[in-house]
């Protein structure tokens, strides 16, 4: 059963290039390099050729893997986010109860995480703690390290 995940334009926009790329590019370079492997003569002990085989199959696995994540994905319609609690593209400002320090992450979905950006997943310890908090609530986030708590000091798009 197929699995359906919500992106942002940008998200699907990138998966999309990613697929574009594996095609258009990879997929035309690795039968390139077969073929240059098949003209080498034996196949039996042709280890340039097992190889490229090998990334033929890997690369077929990917892209059928993406097809299929494009197929499932839903775009989030971003002007009907509601900003009284934590949904996906809150852009949430929270506060360490431990130790006062603020931070501001964007939740998204798991593929467009990226940490340096400060998007974090919806599906993380973090991002499921915060998920459907308002603002003042205190959010006690289950981590390796143990319980953190964190207050909700504002949501915002």
């Amino acid at each position: 059963m197929s699995q359906i995940n919500y992106y942002t334009e940008e998200g699907l926009q990138k998966l999309k290039s990613d697929l574009y790329n594996m095609k258009a590019v990879q997929r035309p370079a690795i039968s390139e390099q077969i073929a240059e492997a098949r003209d080498k003569g034996d196949l039996s002990e042709n280890a340039e050729y097992d190889a490229a085989k090998e990334a033929q199959g890997l690369l077929e696995m990917k892209i059928s893997k993406l097809e299929n994540i494009i197929a499932n994905a839903r775009l989030i319609d971003e002007s009907h986010i509601d900003n009284s609690k934590v949904f996906i593209l809150s852009n949430v400002k929270i506060k360490n109860i431990a130790n006062g320090i603020e931070v501001v992450y964007i939740l998204v979905a798991e593929n467009e995480a990226d940490i340096k950006l400060k998007k974090i997943s919806v599906d993380s310890p973090i991002g499921k703690g915060l998920l459907g908090k308002k603002v003042g609530d205190i959010a006690d986030i289950q981590t390796p390290g143990g319980i953190l708590q964190f207050e909700i000091m504002n949501i915002s798009r």
